[in-house]
């Protein structure tokens, strides 16, 4: 039987969804139609931050416990009102010298993507045609560390940001770790910020070496926090704020308070954890948009 579908009309876009009760996340019972209706509330907080930025998608057209891929290329049948990139393809793994990327500048664009269980959102530091206007520290916890452990490393992170005037906003990646996104200048090359969140990265490492590891050999992560300075590379992305996450509850990369992550440095409760779609949504309404100052700009980064 061919899937039942609805035809609706998105800001002046004709879309037609389908299958809006196949459940994507089983353990919750949440579907293809819980998640466009999550994007689509969550858009006046979520548009702004892939505005104007090449979007990888993850898509899981049968469900978080199935197969999924990566999709960087604009998919077939994309309607023409959708904008498209084409932009070059650095560590591409097929090998192309370019990508037609999609990029979500608007709702019905959002809601597409949603319609095609696109859950993850994925963008790079930079804009199209710019330098990096963010610099991204990931704070990877090897077990069996977890987001707790994470937390003093992002005030550590923070403080030493600090010094060199960089304001740091933290999110939870939606998984098992946290990021920092830093507002900079957008005037030097991925390069320069790689290096110089290396060069932190390796100051922290030496300071506190029970607690922190930045180099990437797996051996030696157990038990401590692996801050990956090398998610600033041009050919990285980072999941997008309020991103959903292939979690077995639909888990969001949450914008975060440092209350909340100072709170959890100490240990108080209630500590750092990973929030569903709908606290996210309620967390909105408390705080609005808790990235919005990354849309501002930022310094320079020193040179070393």
């Amino acid at each position: 039987m061919p899937a039942e579908r609805l035809r609706v009309d998105v800001e002046g876009r004709a879309l037609d969804l389908s299958n809006l009760d196949k459940v994507l996340y089983p353990t919750a019972g949440f579907t293809k139609g819980e998640v466009i209706d999550y994007y689509t509330r969550i858009s006046p907080v979520l548009l702004p931050h892939l505005r104007d930025r090449p979007v990888t998608r993850i898509r899981f057209p049968n469900g978080v416990d199935d197969k999924s891929f990566f999709e960087k290329n604009k998919p077939a049948a994309t309607p023409d009102w959708v904008r498209v990139e084409n932009l070059p393809a650095p560590g591409s793994t097929k090998g192309r010298e370019t990508i037609d990327y999609v990029v979500a500048d608007d709702l019905p664009t959002l809601v597409w993507l949603a319609n095609l269980a696109a859950l993850e959102l994925h963008t790079p530091q930079w804009k199209v045609g710019e330098h990096p206007d963010m610099l991204v520290v990931d704070l990877d916890p090897g077990p069996p560390a977890g987001l707790a452990e994470c937390c003093p490393v992002a005030v550590l992170m923070r403080d030493r940001l600090a010094l060199d005037g960089i304001e740091s906003y933290p999110k939870t990646s939606g998984k098992k770790g946290m990021q920092l996104c830093c507002p900079i200048a957008g005037t030097q090359s991925s390069d320069d910020v790689s290096a110089y969140a290396r060069r932190i990265a390796q100051e922290l490492e030496q300071a506190h070496p029970k607690l922190i590891v930045s180099k990437m050999a797996k051996n030696l992560r157990p038990g401590k926090v692996f801050i990956d300075w090398s998610q600033n590379n041009a050919a990285k992305t980072t999941v997008a704020p309020y991103s959903l996450r292939a979690q077995s509850v639909p888990s969001v990369s949450t914008p975060l308070t440092w209350d909340e992550v100072e709170a959890g440095a100490r240990g108080r409760k209630p500590a750092v954890r990973q929030f569903t779609a709908a606290e996210v949504l309620a967390r909105v309404d408390e705080y609005d948009d808790l990235f919005a100052p990354l849309l501002d700009g930022g310094p320079e980064l020193p040179s070393a």
